[in-house]
């Protein structure tokens, strides 16, 4: 049984990556992990990624590149100012400007970069490096 599809996402990725592997299967689907998956997309940490309807929970099809060293949710989602996102990417980024902290947000999920040119907080969902 499931407890959290998106942690179990992060780690089949992680697994997949540390023994080299092209391609990896993510079961079940949700928009969630499509979210995250397409953040990680345009950070270049993952080739592409399909949808597989196949009518038990659907499935993501991921293209990897083999540039993730590290990634997983982060729980609980601590909910984060505008103002307070340096701090968050020092306790879970290993440098500063090395690695994507992804959140959800009134705009969305997006990376910290793209949430402090916006301007908006939210809450907490992975990291990717």
């Amino acid at each position: 049984m499931l407890q959290d599809p998106l942690n179990d996402a992060m780690i089949t990725i992680r697994n997949a990556e540390a023994a080299g592997k092209a391609e990896c299967v993510i079961r079940p689907a949700s928009k969630l992990i499509g979210r995250v998956l397409k953040v990680m997309q345009d950070h270049e940490y993952i080739r592409s990624f399909e949808l597989v309807e196949d009518g038990r929970g659907n499935l993501y099809r991921v293209g990897l590149v083999g540039s993730i060293n590290n990634c997983g949710v982060i729980k609980p989602r601590f909910a984060v100012k505008r103002l307070e996102l340096e701090k968050w990417e020092a306790r879970y980024l290993p440098a500063q400007d090395f690695g994507v902290l992804i959140l959800t947000t009134t705009e969305g999920v997006i990376s910290q970069t793209k949430a402090k040119e916006v301007g908006v907080g939210g809450k907490l969902l992975a990291y990717v490096y």
